[in-house]
């Protein structure tokens, strides 16, 4: 019996996974697998380059110049009451007064308000004073408007006095039930003791300089006061100081100063002191600045901020390791000419063909300096050996081949490396201060390159931070 053959197997019509799949290309891959390697390749380039870093010029001085606190010194004294009773005050604080004006009066009683017919003088006075205190009110220190107060009964008491024909007097006179005292100089009334009042420069020590333990008293009151208690006091001399602390370094540093400008940071003003170094008696060193003026101005401190304007050299702040040198052909100004119908400045140069055959051509070149009678032009366009001519002349003749250098920075505001010249004015270990506007060289906000011993000049600059 003949053996039955089995049907082959039907594979069903949607199983494909017996045939290989045949991957199609099209623009949109082969744009993408672009793409993919260059991103690959630039990624690996940036990984492993040597990137510069670059610093934005910046304009200023060297350095901040130094700021102190001072113990301010003048010539002033604590006037006590000659009697028992209640104080009237009749100068305003801080404020100037003359010799034999009134300052306060002191009775048995009380005060009582009393009526007083007023001049056109009187009136015109306290209408001055009252037109500057609003001037100058400020409303966090409400406190002055007392100043005022006293300073009005101060202008009508002076009226009563005048009225009852006794005008400024020295010493105490008797007005009504009250004994009026007058100051015995010239100067500047103040209603506060700090106990400072009898120091000298030379006794200055460091305790003294202690502003956590300094203390200042009040001495206006309402109360009854005794004979020998202070009442004000009077500074009579425009002549003050200022003593500051210094350190071995600041000695050094300011040794050979004799004068000094000094900012008050209170209010921003400045003024000239004469200045000197001192050893107290502690052994601590001090220095004194002498003032001839401006004491009003912080009659009510004793501690007085201040800076030293010792930094007076301002420029362009550039780092030291930015700084790099380069070497310039040198050759004599008379050999300059400016070309055909430009105004370029540049040279004649000699050219010698294969056939020994002269020429002369006009060559331009940037002239990065002028110092005893040469100018450092570029060694790129020139080389060692090259002949040139002085204008309408055959034969004087200048052979290049003397050199120096100039100091300069990279710039990369382009891209790319370019050397700019500079002039150092000031410098110290990190920075150093060069002039503004110099040719060829650098503005501020300009990009260089932080540390030129990593790059070349023309070379491709990657900036970093």
């Amino acid at each position: 019996m003949a053996e039955r053959t089995k049907p082959a197997k039907r594979m069903p019509a949607n199983d494909r996974s017996v045939f290989p799949r045949k991957i199609s290309l099209n623009i949109g891959t082969i744009i993408f697998g672009i793409l993919f390697v260059y991103i690959i390749i630039s990624t690996f380039l940036y990984m492993t380059a040597r990137h510069v870093t670059s610093y934005q010029v910046t304009a200023g001085p060297l350095a901040k110049n130094q700021t102190f606190t001072g113990l301010a010194v003048r010539s002033e004294r604590v006037i006590t009451a000659d009697s028992a009773g209640y104080l009237s005050y009749y100068a305003r604080e801080n404020s100037r007064i003359r010799k034999n004006g009134v300052v306060y009066g002191i009775s048995s009683a009380r005060q009582s308000e009393e009526e007083a017919e007023l001049t056109e003088e009187t009136l015109e006075r306290l209408g001055d004073d009252i037109r500057k205190f609003s001037q100058t009110y400020d409303s966090s220190d409400f406190f002055s408007t007392y100043s005022l107060k006293y300073q009005l009964e101060g202008d009508l008491l002076d009226a009563r006095l005048s009225a009852a024909g006794t005008g400024a007097v020295p010493g105490a006179v008797t007005v009504g039930n009250q004994t009026v005292s007058t100051a015995g100089a010239d100067g500047i009334v103040c209603y506060t003791s700090d106990g400072y009042e009898q120091v000298d420069v030379s006794g200055v020590t460091k305790d003294l300089l202690d502003e956590k333990a300094y203390h200042i008293t009040n001495l206006k009151t309402s109360e009854r006061i005794q004979a020998g208690d202070p009442v004000y006091k009077l500074v009579d001399s425009e002549n003050w100081s200022l003593v500051i602390p210094l350190t071995a370094r600041q000695i050094v540093k300011l040794d050979d100063v004799s004068g000094i400008r000094v900012k008050f940071l209170k209010d921003g003003i400045t003024q000239k002191a004469a200045f000197r170094i001192t050893q107290n008696e502690d052994g601590s060193y001090f220095g004194i600045l002498d003032f001839d003026s401006g004491m009003i101005r912080y009659i009510s401190d004793r501690f007085i901020r201040i800076e030293l304007v010792t930094n007076n050299q301002t420029g362009l702040k550039i780092p030291v390791s930015s700084i790099v040198s380069k070497s310039f052909f040198t050759v004599p100004v008379e050999y300059a000419t400016e070309g055909g119908d430009s105004q370029e400045i540049g040279f004649l140069r000699v050219r010698t063909d294969e056939n020994g055959a002269e020429s002369v051509e006009f060559t331009s070149t940037t002239l990065y300096e002028m110092r005893d009678g040469k100018y450092y032009i570029d060694s790129s366009v020139f080389q060692e050996g090259d002949i040139i001519l002085k204008e309408n002349t055959a034969s004087d003749r200048y052979i290049i081949r003397e050199t120096d250098s100039l100091e300069g920075v990279y710039n990369m505001n382009k891209g790319y490396a370019v050397f700019r010249k500079i002039n150092i004015i000031d410098k110290n270990e990190d920075y150093c201060i060069v002039e503004k506007g110099t040719p060829y060289g650098i503005a501020q906000y300009d990009n260089i390159v932080l540390d030129a011993s990593k790059v070349k000049e023309s070379q491709i600059t990657a900036v970093g931070k």
